[in-house]
Formats: structure tokens, C-alpha cells, sequence
């Protein structure tokens, strides 16, 4: 293997555009890109405006036969994900892969047992871990020195969208070309960080609600109840209807309170635990003590570009990941019982999720879903500023 990985990007959309400028920046460090691949040949043309020294490929079965690339990057609608990853691996191509990992988890569960089987990498996108605030307070949460969770809360209302937006692709917000709306492409983000810091909830019942805010047929305003093993509950809101909007998430803990944003953090201690004062205080109306500390951080913030260099790392040095690929249907899991307990009529739906009756359902979906014909396709990219 040469000293820098020879990677390709799959799929010049938003974000396969945004993964280019990374690179002309010169932010990846220890991989060069050699090709790009999209079925349509003016994605190709652009690349080739940015970055024209590479190959590129209409055929992704050409790119993964060429033997010209060590790495792939995936950025192309979500069915694809599973399917992609997979067929890279049996060439022996590590694999970045963007969020979601996929559409439904029977898909990417068979995918993680494959990878299992394995010696390349496979990782996924989740760019959020690496904001310095959301990896203090899964450090604070998992010391255990403010004890159990009792309580999380999480508005995610930031995701605004127009009209225009859902418009400029014909796959965007449709059950058979997306597989979903905000939870299946905004709130994979969220949904990773949630179970990541909070653990797997054992029981989730949701308000999934289809076109309230736009012209599409999928959800754009969702609310999830959670309930975990613990006895622990949470609450996990967001649209992309919402404007001004606001990313909240507030975690109680038997001794603490930690409210935090995706560039803020509040911790609130208390003296002793809650459950203990709850039935030694005699006062039925006295309160414990608290005092806000101050918690630093080391500050980085490194997005897109960090899991991209610590992807090469791993591959070249063995470092660790931002996230494992098999990581990746956690999320995906809640966001699945989401779906379900809504399509159900809002009933709450226990975990480990039953998959095949979830796919059943998203069939029936699929099954009279309608891409979208009034297409004005518009490309971003730079997405850096929209997460």
C-alpha cells in the first residue's frame, strides 16, 4: 500500500461535493483522491472542474474492478449504503460510509455480520462525535460520579428546510427514495449522539407526522417517548418546520443537570444525590443545594475532515475510529420503532425491534411512493454550515 490511501467518492451530491473541498483544501491529509463516481455525467463534469486529475465513473462496478483505490467514500441516497459497503469489502476497498448506515435494519444487521467476516475497515460518518461538548458529557455521563440518567430531553428543531430544498432531487423525501424525512436524513446525527451518550432505550413510542410542514410524503415533525431499562425516560423532538430553531438537549442525572448545545455546556451539581434526599428531607417543600461548575474542554471540533483522517489513521496506523460502521444501527434502530409505533397508531414498540414486520410496513409505503416530478436540482458544497 503507498504511503496515502487512494481513495473515490461515490456520489457527487451535497455531500460527495463537500468531501471535494476538503480535499482541495488540503485538509485530508493522508489520502488522495483518484476518482469519482455518480450515474450522472454533469455530477462527473463538476468534479472534474474541482479536482481534474481524477478518473471518473459512471459504473460503480467499474470504479471497485479498476483496482485503483484503496478507500472508498459512500455519499449517495440511503438504500445504497448497505449495498455499496458490502460490495466494496468482497473487493477488499475499506469503507467510509455516510450516515445512515441504511434503510432498515434487517439490511444493515446482515451487513455488520458480513463485516464481521472481514479484515477492512468500515466506519461511518457521524462527524457529531467529534464536537468537543457531545464527548464531555458522554465522558461526565459514563464516570458515573452523578449517577444513574432519569430524565433526557432533546429538542432538535435547527433542521429548517424549504420547499425548494425537498424539490431539488426527485428521490429527496419519498419512503422508496430515501426511506424516510428528518429522522432518516437530518436526525441520524442526533439519534447516534443520543444513544451514544444515553444508551439504548428499551421502549419507544413516537408521533411521526408526514407533510405537516411541506409538500412531501414523508415525516418533516416527529416526537419520540422513550423508556429505558433503568426506569430512565426521554424525550427526543424534531422538525424541519421549525425557524428560528434550537438544539437543547438536557440530561438529569441523580446529581447533576447537564444542558448542552452543539457549542454550548451547562453543568449543575448537586450536593447529594436526589434519590437519597427525595426520603431523608422532612421538609416537603425544601430544595437541594446546587451550584453550576465549570467543565472544560479541550475545544475541538474537527467534523467531517477529523473522521475522514482518523478513517486513514486506523487503515495506515491502526488509531482508533470516530465511529465503527457496525455502529451505525443503533440509531438507525430508533429511528425504525419510531416509524413503526407511529404507523401502528402510536403504540409503544419494545427493542430489539422486530425487522421483519418493520419492513413489511415500509413496503406497503414503498409500494405507492412517487418520486417527484417538478425536479429543479440544486447541489451545495459546502455543508459545513448545516450541522
Amino acid at each position: 500500500m503507498s504511503a496515502k490511501l487512494k481513495y473515490a467518492i461515490i456520489g457527487i451530491g451535497n455531500m460527495g461535493s463537500s468531501h471535494i473541498n476538503m480535499y482541495k483544501e488540503g485538509k485530508i491529509k493522508e489520502m488522495e483522491l483518484v476518482a469519482v463516481c455518480d450515474i450522472k455525467q454533469d455530477r462527473l463534469d463538476f468534479a472534474l472542474t474541482q479536482v481534474p486529475e481524477v478518473k471518473t465513473f459512471t459504473s460503480t462496478d467499474e470504479l471497485l474492478d479498476s483496482g485503483i483505490v484503496d478507500a472508498i467514500i459512500i455519499a449517495t441516497p440511503h438504500y445504497l449504503h448497505p449495498v455499496l459497503s458490502k460490495q466494496a469489502l468482497e473487493k477488499g476497498i475499506h469503507v467510509l460510509c455516510e450516515k445512515p448506515a441504511g434503510v432498515f435494519t434487517k439490511d444493515v444487521r446482515e451487513l455488520n455480520e458480513y463485516v464481521k467476516t472481514q479484515d477492512k475497515t468500515f466506519a461511518l460518518m457521524y462527524n457529531q462525535r467529534t464536537n468537543h461538548i457531545f464527548r464531555k458529557v458522554k465522558e461526565l455521563v459514563e464516570s458515573g460520579v452523578y449517577g444513574e440518567i432519569r430524565r433526557t430531553n432533546w429538542i432538535i428543531t435547527d433542521w429548517y428546510r424549504t420547499q425548494g430544498y425537498y424539490n431539488s432531487g426527485g428521490w429527496r423525501a419519498t419512503w422508496d427514495g430515501e426511506g424516510g424525512g428528518v429522522l432518516m436524513n437530518q436526525a441520524p446525527h442526533n439519534l447516534d449522539l443520543w444513544q451514544w451518550i444515553c444508551g439504548m432505550p428499551s421502549k419507544i413510542t413516537a408521533f411521526c407526522h408526514n407533510g405537516k410542514w411541506h409538500d412531501i410524503e414523508v415525516e418533516d415533525d416527529v416526537t419520540i417517548y422513550a423508556e429505558y431499562p433503568n426506569g430512565a425516560t426521554g424525550v427526543f423532538i424534531t422538525t424541519t418546520g421549525d425557524c428560528p430553531g434550537d438544539n437543547r438537549l438536557e440530561i438529569t442525572l441523580d446529581k447533576a443537570r447537564i444542558i448542552c448545545s452543539a457549542s454550548e455546556l451547562e453543568v449543575v451539581e448537586l450536593t447529594e444525590k436526589l434519590s437519597d434526599y427525595t426520603y431523608a428531607a422532612e421538609d416537603g417543600f425544601s430544595k437541594l443545594e446546587s451550584k453550576k461548575i465549570e467543565v472544560e474542554t479541550d475545544g475541538m471540533n474537527e467534523q467531517h475532515v477529523g473522521v475522514t483522517n482518523a478513517f486513514a489513521a486506523h487503515i495506515l496506523r491502526g488509531e482508533p475510529l470516530v465511529a465503527e460502521g457496525i455502529e451505525g444501527i443503533n440509531g438507525l434502530t430508533i429511528c425504525n420503532a419510531a416509524y413503526l409505533s407511529s404507523w401502528l397508531g402510536n403504540v409503544p414498540v419494545t427493542l430489539p425491534l422486530d425487522e421483519d414486520l418493520y419492513l413489511s410496513e415500509l413496503n406497503k409505503r414503498r409500494a405507492t411512493s412517487k418520486a417527484k416530478k417538478d425536479v429543479k436540482e440544486t447541489v451545495q458544497a459546502d455543508m459545513s454550515s448545516t450541522f
